[in-house]
């Protein structure tokens, strides 16, 4: 396997999470956490005789840091390593390491709310801070306290705010993990450009076609991609590129044609799904539009909407370092340095800006009560 980061540090997570029970890893992109840090914690025998659940965000990095595990280790997915997403179970009594997506988690947390089975919980990406990873988060926490104080809990994140979450979780250890093993060279516009999105994505995406390596392209939502990739089919033809869309509306085929290996150079136009978890080899510039389709509650209306925004600095520096990881990257962020240095440290959490009917009618579903029946 291929040397990452993180792997001198397995051991000391291994002995740390043994002696507390509850561990936050703090790891740059690019450090390996996601794929070198589950498995490791398995054959330390961390779970004991019960399996390890690791949530992701998105079922794209379920299905994918899955697959990428067990064919590292030349093993067949739904072995030893699976994963279960919504719709989907591709595991059997072989598994030991299983990933799965926040929904998941939850679901089998109020079906089955001692987790018979489970010996150790790792909520990864922690900083997007779903409605769903803060609800995973409090009912392990009252899980561990209450009746499991042998389950095994660890949040991890390139960007997290470990301060708090360790006092959350009884002051627990923190470790701090390095990233990226190759300089990552980041440049800003030096004024606003006025022109539409797409058309400075072609402009971007023509600079670092002129070097080696694939290119990577963050933008807002699935309509924007369809703009951008109708604009690139002149410089794709002239350069013989390869541009694929990348969102989460897609098939599982279309996913898996985007983030792996190519016989051309690949643009892949993507959203948020590719900003954690998901490594695309060969990726070595990222194109950063610097916005996002978010969630947001409407207190005129009482429903939920989208809308376009502009993402954080932590979440900024998630997409530039997906650059970087096999060789010498650059990233060519669609803003100014100022705009970037004005923006929050971190995107506010799903809890304070969206409809929360759901979460609060599965507690009551669960018999929980309401809100105030979890610490959060």
């Amino acid at each position: 396997m291929q040397p990452l980061p993180i792997d001198p540090l397995l051991p000391e997570i291994a002995a740390r999470l043994r002696e507390h029970g509850s561990l936050v890893l703090s790891a740059e992109p690019g450090a390996g956490k996601t794929t070198r840090v589950p498995m490791a914690l398995l054959e330390a025998g961390l779970a004991g005789a019960g399996e390890i659940w690791v949530s992701e965000p998105r079922r794209l990095a379920a299905r994918l840091v899955a697959r990428h595990v067990a064919s590292e280790r030349g093993e067949r997915i739904g072995g030893r390593v699976g994963y279960r997403v919504r719709f989907e179970d591709v595991s059997g009594p072989e598994t030991r390491l299983c990933y799965v997506t926040e929904g998941v988690l939850v679901r089998r947390l109020l079906t089955n709310h001692r987790l018979d089975g489970v010996g150790l919980v790792i909520l990864d990406e922690f900083h997007e801070r779903s409605s769903s990873t803060d609800l995973a988060l409090a009912l392990v926490a009252a899980l561990k306290r209450r009746e499991r104080p042998d389950l095994g809990l660890v949040v991890m994140s390139a960007t997290i705010e470990a301060a708090p979450v360790s006092a959350f979780l009884g002051g627990c250890p923190v470790i701090d993990s390095p990233g990226r093993a190759f300089p990552l060279e980041i440049e800003h516009h030096e004024r606003p450009d006025d022109r539409p999105l797409e058309k400075q994505v072609v402009s971007a995406v023509r600079e670092l076609v002129r070097e080696e390596g694939d290119v990577l392209v963050f933008l807002p939502g699935a309509a924007e991609i369809r703009r951008a990739e109708e604009n690139l089919s002149e410089l794709a033809r002239s350069e013989n590129l390869l541009v694929l869309p990348l969102h989460g509306d897609q098939s599982v085929e279309e996913q898996s044609r985007a983030v792996e290996p190519a016989s051309r150079r690949k643009v892949v136009l993507s959203t948020n799904v590719a900003e954690t978890s998901v490594t695309i080899d060969g990726v070595t510039g990222v194109v950063d539009s610097g916005l996002a389709r978010v969630a947001r509650h409407s207190p005129w209306t009482g429903l939920p909407r989208l809308e376009v925004a502009k993402v954080s600095r932590s979440s900024a520096t998630q997409r530039a370092g997906r650059a970087g990881r096999t060789r010498p990257g650059r990233v060519l962020r669609l803003y100014t340095r100022g705009d970037f240095e004005a923006r929050p440290e971190h995107d506010a959490p799903e809890i304070r800006r969206a409809d929360l009917s759901e979460a609060l009618l599965t507690l009551h579903g669960a018999e929980f009560g309401g809100f105030g029946a979890l610490a959060w």
